[in-house]
């Protein structure tokens, strides 16, 4: 339980170093603009590259990551029929899907697989899973809304080969799949490089609390509920059922459950500001979900541990 209290208190500590950074006025609205830029097309892309490097893509093939999808699906399709039904724009129903079912599994997701679930290999699945499927389907109707003009169905459909997050996914696939071993020439500045992701992400979240609208006053309660409550209520109960029905043993529940309450990942963010659609929502999201995700992975641990 350890390893639940100290991810969320690293990330917290980072979020409020960025918070002082804006308070004292060392970073404004353009520097955090640039904490982003670096994040999405700099560091992002060489974290994913190295960790995508060394995963074991065995582990995806199994029916865990069968419930994690469960979930996963579910909270994204109600929030985009409730998203249709309000006739939203494309890009905040975007946004508003990943901050409903894209989880945190990276820089919390790893701790708690490690400490409360005893294993970290098990949150490479959804890590695959929201890298390779999630986020380029997201970025590509992400560029299609803010294009000014409608886009052909070939640069649609290539969009995602020219975005450098999904770039950087797929080659740190390609590499793994090929057994190729690279030369620590070419792994460790990527490594370096990709260590400032998410850092760069959570300092660049705190400068938004500070300048902006405290949590909870730029977006309305229901659409802030909707998506948090999809996030940490809907979308670990769908895994759990569907966990059930596909026969898991006890130990695997336990870690498609813990692993679909994670809270909404920071990057949902960065792309929220680089397409400037859904930023607040995005910003509240996170923030709520990152607090009720205390209670709600303890309670979890206790009832199936």
């Amino acid at each position: 339980m350890s390893g639940v209290f100290a991810g969320f208190a690293t990330i917290a500590v980072v979020i409020g170093l960025g918070m002082l950074l804006a308070h004292t006025r060392v970073v404004d609205a353009n520097g955090q603009r640039v904490l982003s830029a670096v994040a999405f097309y700099l560091a992002s892309p060489a974290l994913l590259f190295v960790t995508l490097l060394g995963s074991d893509l065995g582990r995806v093939f199994s029916l865990n990551v069968v419930a994690i999808v469960a979930g996963v699906a579910a909270t994204g399709a109600v929030t985009l029929v409730v998203a249709r039904v309000r006739r939203e724009d494309v890009g905040r129903s975007v946004i508003a899907t990943l901050c409903s079912s894209y989880c945190n599994a990276g820089n919390l997701g790893l701790p708690i697989a490690a400490y409360v679930l005893g294993d970290a290999a098990l949150i490479a699945p959804v890590l695959l899973l929201q890298l390779l499927v999630l986020q380029p389907l997201a970025l590509t109707a992400l560029d299609v809304a803010v294009s000014p003009v409608r886009l052909p169905l070939g640069r649609v459909l290539t969009r995602p080969l020219r975005n450098p997050i999904t770039v950087g996914s797929l080659l740190g696939l390609l590499v793994a799949l090929s057994g190729v071993a690279l030369p620590d020439a070419v792994v460790d500045p990527l490594a370096l490089v990709g260590g400032m992701a998410v850092p760069a992400m959570l300092l660049a979240y705190g400068v938004s609390l500070r300048l902006g609208p405290l949590p909870g006053r730029g977006v309305s309660a229901g659409d802030l509920g909707l998506a948090v409550g999809l996030k940490l209520l809907a979308q670990p109960a769908v895994a759990y059922v569907a966990g059930r029905l596909l026969g898991l043993d006890d130990a695997a529940l336990l870690a498609v459950t813990v692993i679909s309450a994670l809270p909404t990942a920071q990057n949902v963010f960065v792309i929220a500001t680089r397409y400037d659609r859904g930023v607040l929502l995005a910003r509240d999201a996170i923030f709520v979900s990152t607090l009720g995700c205390v209670p709600v992975t303890i309670g979890v641990v206790a009832l199936l541990a």
